[in-house]
């Protein structure tokens, strides 16, 4: 009996002699969090500040969690190739195509092989999510329950797939089932998704001899899918101090500025992705590529991924095979095709990071040389009263005597990619006679007008956007404008006017007045476009009609093939049958009166702002409550982007993509900025910051930037360190 009771009490006495036990990783989390502070201001934008760029990088990771953890983790949930294990079999080739660019091991590696820098800002990183979850454990992981240093080498610039994601998943999955049905006709894709709101953004850079002040200013107008990134500040005892947009779960700031610069990206037209034609044969069992007078043996390599079938994961196997263009994504015409693009995840984020401490145009210039920001271009002012311009900077040097907008014959070795062209070689503007640059996804052409580059000093693959309506509105709201201040760079980047319908409506018209048979249902509604300003407002009933008319023709118009989205639609204003047009209206009239009760609603009755919860896919409900908004959407030329659509279950209209975070900067002896978030910087329904901005952000009333440490701390609401706020 003693001898039982000494076995029962032994794991005590240990207890008592050791004391409890505790993780030592928890610990050093614990003791790192100590020498960071976040202050939240009056609309809950986290200001980080740390002793070293690691520590500003732990509480920036720990911040964004707490406003946002359900995209931090999706975004590396769809980066890292495991989007199947939540949503089923039917997103399996959205993992396959993330692994033919990196699987995990090769993830792995290249963490392994970064700078000691980088690697630890990549540790911050995972430990302040990581930490993050042990101090909130009723937060619980859709999927990632532990995050990894080497994860950052998946999403090493703002715009997360960029360049991946306009692979199809579609044509992967043809190949890899041999079943080209699945293919989609590109002809066809293109007839149905071109009047998608355009993924772009706006930048605008003034110089200072255009402003009240005399300093250079910079408009950073990202259009994205809303909610897509939050406002930051984060600041290190090392030089660190960037105010912008940052990507949920990245750990630079994206798009903004520090006291010396500011950058804006738009994204780039330049060409960065090509397709090339592969001759397969096979030699000895083994399947060789045709490559010259060699043949070179197609590399293959197996990978195993899950997803979720009901209540149970399952397994499916593919076997990817790569070219030294690339891995294969498709067939085209029976033969595989390989897609090459820039894929170098190190040098990626070294100047993604690297950006965001730079202190002059010079050190800007020679961060750009790095030559991995393959998606965007950039619009970019400083204090020293610099404006420039940077069209790509990831571009491959190709011999131009082969059209590479389309699958090249990858069998000849005069199409391969060359090197890359130097940043001294590539489309750019500096500081420009004019004073100001703008940049809508436009045309670099017509950036900076008379003093633009000029296209035939530069290879075709450079740029290969066509102007836009946005570029259109830019040039027309920048030209013979001066006397800048923050405020008035405010009111040119919010002008309510649509050059979109400048062909349109007036085609409308005319089709009316000399139409024989005019039907008088549309007398009215004609009347109310023929004394429209085009100018966008709430309460307009013209352009209700003219977005319905405009929307309706983009869907169901004549296609005719070659032109881009604005001269469509200029087409459709002056080369079409009068009949047509007076179908079409009829249709929209209908349509207007069908949903809304009456032909004359008011656009801010069928334009609205809603966001019901903190989920990453939205839903929306005409029962719910919402804000009427006034913007419209950059497809008719808005430079205050507002893409609205409805779903299946709602009649008017809401919000999805465009203005989302939006900054005006001022470059002096101190940086002077105003901001504005759509909604608000909180994922979660129950923080007053969740919608905190909407009345702001409908009426286009900016926010001051708490910049320097002093105005912090004067609009500070919460003060504390990671894992002990209140």
């Amino acid at each position: 009996m003693k001898r039982y009771l000494l076995l029962l009490l032994f794991p005590l006495l240990i207890f008592a002699c050791n004391g409890p036990q505790t993780n030592p990783q928890i610990t050093q989390w614990e003791n790192r969090a100590e020498s960071i502070t976040i202050i939240r201001d009056d609309y809950g934008v986290p200001h980080i500040y740390g002793k070293t760029d690691a520590d500003a990088v732990f509480g920036l990771l720990y911040a964004q969690c707490e406003d946002d953890f359900a995209r931090v983790e999706r975004n590396y949930i769809v980066a890292t190739g495991r989007l199947a294990e939540i949503e089923g079999e039917s997103a399996i080739y959205s993992d396959v195509r993330a692994n033919m660019f990196m699987t995990e091991a090769e993830a792995i590696t290249q963490y392994e092989n970064s700078p000691e820098w980088l690697k630890e800002l990549c540790i911050a990183f995972a430990d302040g999510i990581n930490y993050y979850l042990s101090t909130n454990p009723e937060v619980k992981p859709a999927l990632i329950t532990h995050f990894e240093p080497w994860m950052p080498m998946y999403f090493t610039e703002g715009s997360i797939g960029g360049d991946i994601e306009s692979i199809s998943t579609r044509r992967i999955q043809a190949f890899y089932e041999e079943d080209e049905s699945l293919a989609i006709n590109e002809s066809e894709l293109e007839a149905t998704q071109w009047l998608k709101e355009p993924q772009g953004s706006n930048g605008f850079a003034i110089s200072g001899d255009l402003t009240e002040s005399g300093n250079a200013m910079l408009l950073i107008n990202p259009h994205t899918s809303f909610f897509f990134r939050g406002e930051v500040h984060v600041v290190s005892e090392e030089g660190l101090n960037a105010y912008g947009a940052v990507t949920w779960g990245q750990f630079f700031v994206y798009q903004g500025f520090n006291e010396k610069n500011g950058w804006m990206h738009t994204s780039s037209y330049t060409d960065v992705k090509d397709e090339f034609i592969e001759t397969i044969l096979e030699q000895d069992g083994k399947r060789m590529y045709q490559y010259g007078e060699e043949l070179r043996e197609v590399e293959e390599q197996v990978i195993t991924l899950k997803y979720k079938d009901g209540d149970n994961i399952k397994e499916k196997t593919f076997t990817i095979y790569r070219t030294h263009h690339g891995p294969i994504t498709h067939q085209l015409d029976g033969k595989w095709v390989a897609t090459a693009m820039m894929w170098e995840p190190i040098k990626a984020l070294t100047q993604s990071y690297i950006r965001t401490k730079t202190d002059s145009y010079e050190g800007f210039l020679e961060m750009m040389d790095i030559r991995t920001n393959s998606s965007n271009n950039t619009v970019y002012a400083d204090a020293d009263g610099n404006i420039a311009y940077f069209q790509g900077n990831f571009i491959p040097i190709r011999d131009v005597a082969f059209d590479y907008a389309l699958p090249v014959d990858g069998s000849n070795p005069a199409t391969d990619w060359k090197g890359l062209h130097p940043v001294s070689e590539a489309i750019q503007i500096l500081n420009p006679p004019n004073g100001w640059i703008q940049n809508c996804n436009s045309t670099p052409f017509t950036a900076a007008l008379e003093y633009s580059p000029q296209q035939a000093d530069y290879p075709y693959y450079m740029a290969t956007e066509p102007e836009n309506f946005r570029g259109v509105h830019a040039i027309k709201v920048l030209t013979g404008s001066n006397g800048y201040t923050l405020d008035k760079l405010i009111e040119t980047a919010y002008d309510p006017y649509l050059p979109g319908f400048e062909y349109l409506i007036p085609g409308l018209i005319e089709a009316y007045d000399k139409s024989s048979n005019k039907p008088e249902k549309l007398k009215e509604p004609i009347n109310a476009l023929r004394n429209w300003d085009m100018k966008t407002s709430e309460e307009s009933i013209a352009m209700s009609l003219a977005h319905y008319y405009g929307t309706i023709y983009g869907q169901n118009g004549p296609r005719p093939e070659g032109l881009s989205p604005m001269e469509r639609f200029n087409y459709f204003g002056t080369s079409t049958r009068f009949d047509e047009r007076l179908s079409i209206f009829a249709e929209a009239v209908e349509k207007i009166e069908t949903d809304f009760g009456k032909w004359d609603t008011q656009w801010s009755d069928i334009n609205r702002y809603q966001r019901l919860d903190g989920s990453p896919v939205p839903h929306f409900d005409d029962d719910a409550p919402s804000t009427p908004i006034g913007m419209a959407s950059a497809n008719w030329g808005a430079l205050a982007s507002f893409g609205s659509r409805g779903v299946s279950n709602t009649k008017k209209i809401y919000g999805q993509h465009g203005n989302s975070f939006v900054a005006v900067v001022e470059f002096g002896e101190k940086v002077i900025a105003k901001s504005l978030l759509a909604g608000g910087q909180s994922g979660d329904p129950n923080s007053v910051h969740f919608d905190d901005q909407v009345e702001m952000y409908a009426n286009g009333k900016f926010k001051d930037v708490a910049y320097y440490k002093e105005d912090v701390e004067a609009r500070a609401q919460e003060t504390y360190h990671p894992g002990k706020r209140n």
